[in-house]
């Protein structure tokens, strides 16, 4: 492979990783770990296969199909793409609150800026990314040098913490507790939404596409899934050491009670770091994907798009300083994300069989019916969450 290209799916897969791990990632893996303790290791597993599924059959086809996955839906049925689009835009939109909320609270952390100020900064930072005239070659080297921070400190919490791994292993093969909400809210948040497309745009824009490059886009699709899924596991494995030796999280912030707990005023500081990189990295992703789902609607749209991408950003940061830190929304939103999966993936399925989409390419079955199935589980999980929801 060339070099130019394994840099660029190696930037789309930390694009999708950075996404992923957001504010709202690092608080579900706390809060799930305090509730479900070594068993969320299975929860984890699950997620790991359910998100490699998806990422590989939307990758693909995105890729051979050489269009946004709008483009794709509007041609499976018309005016489809507009509903996407508007379900992952506005779903990006939500995230984006939490992103900016997210990189202002490590801010505040680290230098003790007030959380408002410490958006503003932040939204500035990312805004940069996109005025500099390389902003996809800036994208991709902000978004591997994050994601590289946030897994090396996440390596030290969970070394510091002493987690009792033997009992992890054997709970993430042998629960003893199961939630549907947990792995619907953990899928969600690392490839619903507008995470599924975040790596496969990217390599549109980059012109990495076409059946000759399926190999190298699989093993994007795999390395992004896999850098999500080292971060889930690092904050597991830290965070149950933390509560299997009795440690109380603070509800207010449970994932900056792991870090402190683990390594006090230092681990503080770290969580501040990482919240930090975490925000900041997921606003990039977030902006930059959410207005790629509208970009080709309009050539105005397309002509304008970085000024739009700021635009994008600029509103999320005036939005969080009206309303203020939506902590209590970054469960939910996980959770709305791993509602839109199923509708997603299941639209990228049926593209796979229409050649007007894919031309000659043949979509291995395999593949078909394991996509098939995550769409079902997905499905039928975010209908028994609904039924909790709207219980008296």
């Amino acid at each position: 492979m060339k070099k130019q290209n394994w840099s660029v799916l190696l930037g789309a897969a930390f694009l999708m990783a950075s996404s992923a791990i957001g504010p709202g990632f690092l608080t579900q893996t706390a809060v799930f770990t305090a509730q479900l303790g070594a068993s969320f290791g299975f929860v984890i597993l699950l997620s790991i296969i359910l998100d490699s599924i998806a990422q590989l059959n939307i990758w693909r086809i995105i890729a051979v199909a050489d269009r946004p996955a709008q483009d794709i839906a509007n041609q499976v049925f018309p005016g489809l793409g507009y509903f996407i689009s508007f379900l992952v835009f506005l779903g990006g939109m939500a995230f984006n609150i939490g992103n900016i909320a997210g990189a202002g609270l490590g801010l505040n952390v680290l230098f003790g800026v007030s959380v408002g100020q410490g958006a503003v900064m932040s939204a500035i930072m990312a805004i940069g990314i996109f005025i500099y005239r390389e902003a996809g070659k800036a994208m991709d080297v902000f978004a591997k040098t994050m994601g590289g921070l946030k897994i090396l400190l996440a390596l030290f919490i969970a070394y510091i913490s002493k987690p009792p791994l033997a009992e992890a292993v054997i709970r993430s093969v042998n629960p003893t507790q199961f939630s549907f909400t947990a792995v619907l809210t953990i899928v969600g948040g690392t490839v619903g939404g507008y995470i599924t497309f975040a790596g496969a745009h990217r390599l549109l824009d980059a012109r990495l596409t076409g059946q000759q490059n399926l190999p190298a886009i699989n093993k994007g699709a795999l390395s992004a899934v896999g850098l999500a899924s080292l971060m889930r596991i690092l904050l597991f494995i830290a965070a149950l050491g933390v509560v299997s030796a009795g440690g109380k999280l603070d509800p207010a912030n449970p994932a900056a009670s792991v870090f402190q707990i683990s390594a006090g005023a230092l681990g503080y500081k770290s969580f501040g770091l990482v919240m930090f990189s975490a925000g900041i990295s997921s606003v990039v992703g977030s902006a930059y994907t959410s207005v790629s789902f509208v970009r080709s609607f309009h050539p105005f749209i397309q002509k304008y798009n970085r000024q739009i991408i700021i635009g994008f950003i600029l509103v999320s940061c005036v939005i969080f300083l009206i309303i203020g830190k939506p902590v209590k929304t970054l469960l939910t939103v996980g959770a709305i994300n791993g509602f839109i999966l199923p509708i997603s993936l299941g639209i990228m399925l049926i593209a796979a069989y229409q050649t007007k989409i894919i031309s000659n390419y043949k979509q291995p079955f395999w593949l078909t019916a394991l996509g098939v199935l995550v769409v079902g589980t997905m499905a039928w999980m975010s209908y028994g969450v609904i039924l909790q929801l709207i219980k008296p």
